[in-house]
């Protein structure tokens, strides 16, 4: 097998680094705006994660967690829309073959763990989607109105459940995930890490 051949296509690369970075993005966040205090006070321009890196200035003011849960909200339908997207190239383009040195349960535990992966893609941000549309405020999309809030408290608090359920779960395979990538690279020294490298 040659070295070309077992590496993923360049909108695959493309498209893993993109939502990778995205997903890091939304825990950071996630935990993040759970610490806000429902009381601050409004403002119309926020420092992102307070890192002095970046000021975000709004048309008009709006409370800190306003502002976050609606940044969390808008980042997370881009990220469904590029998990959409990264699914249906996966189902329409054959991944490349495993590389001949895995081990048996090597090539079970990677399948299966990518089957998970996919489906917890699409389970925590859907979930999450559901439970904006469910709650009174909506969802909006980088200031944009999408959709108006049902205000159902049942389905939201429901879904609610589901995203932190499945967000956890999420967590767990990522670290796994991440795990095994290191394996390969520092322990096996092989060529699997290249595989989703653009050189």
């Amino acid at each position: 097998m040659n070295q070309t051949s077992s590496r993923y296509t360049r909108t695959a690369v493309i498209l893993h680094w993109l939502i990778a970075l995205g997903i890091f993005a939304m825990f950071a966040l996630g935990w993040y705006m759970s610490e806000i205090p429902r009381d601050a006070a409004k403002q119309a321009a926020f420092d992102i994660f307070d890192l002095g890196i970046y000021t975000w200035h709004l048309a008009e003011d709006a409370s800190p967690r306003t502002f976050y849960f609606n940044l969390h909200k808008s980042i997370g339908v881009t990220l469904l829309a590029l998990i959409t997207i990264r699914v249906l190239w996966r189902v329409t383009h054959k991944p490349p073959p495993m590389l001949n040195s895995y081990q048996p349960w090597e090539k079970k535990l990677a399948t299966g763990t990518h089957h998970v992966l996919y489906l917890l893609m699409l389970a925590v941000p859907l979930s999450g989607l559901i439970m904006a549309i469910n709650s009174k405020y909506g969802l909006m999309w980088f200031g944009i109105d999408v959709i108006d809030g049902l205000d159902n408290k049942n389905l939201r608090e429901l879904f609610k459940e589901v995203h932190e359920f499945a967000g956890t779960l999420f967590a767990i395979v990522i670290a796994l995930h991440i795990t095994g990538a290191l394996k390969h690279k520092l322990i096996d020294k092989d060529d699997t890490v290249k595989r989703m490298s653009l050189k």
